[in-house]
């Protein structure tokens, strides 16, 4: 029986940005899923007519989306997720429903301090007003260019802006930013936990979205367990690494470390 793989995007990107990796994950034997978040429309379009479907809904709300998603498969799945979804994919390993986790520029978790000030602009249209808490927010093609696409050509960015990006919720946003005054945040992950699947980070050098000091911090928030915890850095990629034209290489890496694992 095929092992499950649930993809699990960020903010700002449809889960059809999935396509290609599920296509390849597929080729090399496994049960790909790429469900959206909830309140996500079926396709980029729909989402964009239709922003506040997707407002208001946090952590919990997404976390608890994916948990009730895999109780319906047959066995645990692994998670691949991105940005957002990498978080939600280190949560959902924490509480042992995964066999195994590839976070890939992953949205700082509690405990993690480091707020560059690439983090801080990328993050602003959200911050810039404080009711966005409850609102679905758009970003505009130069604020995803700088967000998600700095290392890429302008016509590339544009291509990708055209055909992957939704509005997005702000509420996670807030909740991780204030996670660390917050001894209930929803954004604490087990990192305890010592008998969870293996977990590989992965970050881009050039990530001004979830900069390189953030992913390092996460990976020390494991210190204190024996379970397997991998870092890998891409250092000429952006936040884009999943969806530019180098994302195969993204891939492949997370199929190599997948059958390091045994998986």
């Amino acid at each position: 029986m095929s092992t499950p793989v649930i993809f699990i995007h960020g903010l700002w990107l449809h889960a059809v940005s999935w396509t290609g990796w599920c296509e390849r994950f597929a080729d090399a034997g496994y049960l790909p899923l790429a469900p959206g978040w909830p309140g996500d429309a079926d396709t980029v379009q729909e989402a964009r007519l239709n922003p506040e479907a997707i407002a208001d809904h946090g952590i919990d709300d997404v976390v608890e989306h994916y948990a009730a998603i895999i109780d319906t498969l047959d066995s645990k799945p692994i998670l691949v997720g991105h940005s957002f979804g990498g978080m939600i994919a280190q949560k959902l390993l924490g509480q042992d429903l995964a066999v195994a986790a590839i976070a890939i520029d992953a949205a700082q978790i509690k405990g993690v301090l480091p707020l560059p000030l690439s983090a801080l602009r990328a993050t602003l249209p959200v911050f810039r007003n404080p009711a966005n808490r409850h609102r679905a927010v758009t970003l505009t093609h130069e604020q995803f260019r700088f967000a998600f696409t700095n290392t890429v050509s302008e016509e590339e960015s544009r291509q990708l802006y055209d055909a992957w990006a939704i509005p997005a919720p702000g509420k996670p946003l807030f909740e991780a930013a204030a996670s660390n005054f917050n001894p209930h945040s929803p954004a604490k992950v087990a990192t305890d936990n010592q008998n969870r699947g293996p977990l590989l980070l992965i970050m881009g050098g050039q990530d001004n979205t979830v900069p390189e000091a953030v992913v390092k911090a996460t990976l020390r928030q494991y210190r204190h367990s024996e379970a397997v915890t991998d870092i890998l850095e891409f250092p000429d990629r952006a936040h884009s690494l999943t969806i530019d034209h180098g994302w195969t290489e993204i891939a492949e890496a997370c199929l190599s470390w997948l059958t390091k694992q045994s998986l």
